[in-house]
């Protein structure tokens, strides 16, 4: 954390691996790793996560557990704020975070994306225009260094957001738009299912697999299609309190 707060004071740059090593190196118990053999080497690569969390547990640990384990810098898609439900800690902690979250993805090279609204909020249902197009500018440069980056490593968590009891939801519109671009790129994606059990934090990485869907559907259809299959190839790492509906894909 010191040398976190020096690299924004300083305006340096710092490598996320080299501190997500050192964290989670002071685990105990230690993180259970499984699937290794599906660990990717290089790119280019999409690595996508279940968004798992619970009160005590903070998701931001799901990226310092990829980082530790991955022998090679992975770029992470973030969120640029944190939001609440609440209108006192919206007014007061979502700024805070706005500023702080946007310094970490400085420290980093990592690109912040706008955040999801709060599970179950109105927001969630009905983003507003200006959201779309900030989310779609963000898209636009994750593409952009994709195209830019010899044998990129990408990673993101889909669902964006917490949600009930860490159970698979799913992502918003347009992500699975995303992950179609990146895989006409020439992306792979290695599905990384995130937990807790007996006690310890676990990591369990799935065989890598190429993201196709029918030509013929719709934008719309498309993107849910590429959501649903990224979601049942999560599910599949995931023990079956935490597979929601794509439990039946076991």
């Amino acid at each position: 954390m010191l040398g976190l707060i020096g690299a924004i004071v300083g305006r340096r740059r710092r490598s996320f691996r080299r501190d997500a090593c050192a964290c989670v190196a002071r685990l105990r118990p230690p993180l259970r790793v499984e699937g290794e053999a599906y660990i990717p080497q290089r790119g280019p690569c999409l690595l996508t996560l279940n968004h798992y969390a619970r009160p005590g547990f903070r998701a931001w640990w799901l990226a310092l557990a990829v980082g530790a384990v991955v022998p090679a810098e992975v770029h992470w898609v973030m969120t640029a704020a944190w939001t609440f439900p609440d209108p006192l800690r919206s007014r007061l902690l979502t700024p805070l975070t706005r500023w702080l979250f946007a310094h970490i993805a400085r420290v980093y090279g990592f690109t912040p994306m706008p955040p999801m609204p709060t599970f179950g909020t109105d927001e969630a249902a009905n983003p507003t225009s200006a959201e779309l197009l900030e989310r779609a500018a963000a898209v636009r440069r994750v593409l952009t260094w994709a195209r830019q980056t010899p044998e990129p490593l990408l990673a993101l968590a889909p669902e964006g957001r917490d949600t009930p009891g860490g159970v698979l939801s799913m992502p918003l519109s347009g992500s699975g738009r995303f992950m179609l671009h990146l895989a006409n790129l020439g992306f792979s994606i290695v599905p990384v299912g995130a937990f807790e059990a007996d006690g310890r934090f676990c990591l369990r990485f799935g065989p890598p697999y190429v993201l196709t869907v029918p030509a013929d559907l719709s934008a719309h259809a498309r993107d849910r299609a590429a959501c649903e299959v990224v979601m049942s190839h999560l599910a599949r790492q995931l023990p079956a309190r935490l597979q929601g509906k794509w439990a039946v894909h076991q």
